[in-house]
């Protein structure tokens, strides 16, 4: 499975070019266009348990299933919000854990499921209890909501990240909720009420942007119904 990432920034696109017998899965919606011989399908990947675990974390049913099977042919996909597509490789070794909304596209031989948190984490990360776990070999592709930023984090290296801009961490890293600052006179003057510490090796990638951040910011400008 040949790509490219086209129009890298706010508004990228993915082309996979896919000789014949090749298959890809994408978030439902997530296609733009593709050649007449690609054959398009929803399934649910996991059966009925995969789909309904999907769902607690904002994703989707079904999955888009994109299959060459009468030759060789293109796909162009791309996510629902504005920022950009980072591609990873995974080996079979580990598990990559997504943020909700973080999946795009990926081979079809990945297992994409839901992780558990527990409750500190579930309650603080901002992420809810449940987030995406992709498993398996083979290449992935991961939407942010802005530009992209890896943290290569050293052993033993710590690093703290706003839980909003945090996007995917492989499940061998440890990591841990906690308050942003010192006292809750300091966290609610600072703006930030919890984020991830984490430790090394492994890398951390996080976005740019904040989506919450944006949605507190644009309900200022949409007018209230007078009463």
């Amino acid at each position: 499975m040949k790509y490219s990432i086209l129009y890298q920034g706010a508004f990228p696109l993915l082309q996979v070019n896919l000789q014949k017998g090749e298959v890809i899965k994408a978030e439902s919606d997530a296609m733009v266009a593709m050649s007449t011989n690609i054959d398009v399908e929803g399934k649910m990947d996991g059966g009925l348990l995969g789909g309904l675990s999907r769902m607690l974390t904002g994703e989707s049913f079904f999955f888009q299933t994109l299959s060459a099977r009468r030759g060789a042919g293109e796909v162009l996909l791309a996510p629902s919000i504005p920022g950009d597509i980072v591609d990873v490789e995974l080996d079979g070794s580990y598990s990559l854990l997504v943020q909700k909304d973080g999946f795009l596209a990926g081979a079809a031989e990945l297992q994409v499921s839901t992780k558990m948190q527990n409750l500190a984490q579930g309650i603080f990360s901002g992420e809810g209890f449940f987030v995406v776990k992709i498993s398996g070999k083979g290449m992935v592709f991961i939407n942010t909501y802005g530009g992209i930023h890896i943290i290569n984090l050293e052993p033993g290296q710590e690093y703290i990240v706003d839980n909003s801009h945090l996007v995917a961490w492989p499940d061998y890293m440890q990591y841990t909720i906690e308050k942003a600052s010192s006292g809750w006179i300091s966290t609610f003057t600072s703006g930030e009420v919890a984020v991830c510490r984490f430790r090394g090796p492994g890398p951390v990638i996080i976005q740019t942007r904040n989506p919450r951040g944006f949605g507190s910011w644009i309900r200022k400008f949409i007018p209230t119904k007078s009463s």
